[in-house]
């Protein structure tokens, strides 16, 4: 007689609680594996192959850098995070191996002759 009817709908919400708990988490779920398939697995993916491309790097490759400047590798110390790169006829400098940013692969011409 003096319970009132908030306790009542408070209890009945109780018996239902965990249900609900599981129907607000599910859309938080869902936007990080989202996120993970969209932004996060793509991008470890792109530096694995940027850190192989980095160590695989070897004299007369030409590389980009980060700053954009052109160039050719002439001296890779093994075990160092210095590679000397030609960027002009007798213009040699140090670079970062962390700042190159592309490897520039050479493409074939597809010139036919004439006829």
């Amino acid at each position: 007689m003096f319970i009132s009817t908030a306790y009542a709908q408070d209890a009945a919400a109780a018996a239902g609680g965990a249900g609900a708990i599981v129907m607000q988490l599910a859309p938080l779920a869902l936007i990080f594996v989202v996120f993970y398939f969209l932004l996060i697995r793509p991008q470890q993916k792109r530096a694995k192959e940027h850190r192989q491309m980095l160590s695989a790097l070897k004299r007369n490759d030409r590389i980009i850098t980060a700053g954009g400047i052109l160039g050719t590798v002439t001296k890779v110390k093994e075990g160092s995070e210095e590679v000397e790169v030609e960027i002009a006829p007798n213009v040699r400098v140090m670079v970062a191996r962390s700042t190159i940013s592309t490897l520039v692969r050479p493409v074939a011409a597809n010139d036919s002759k004439p006829a």
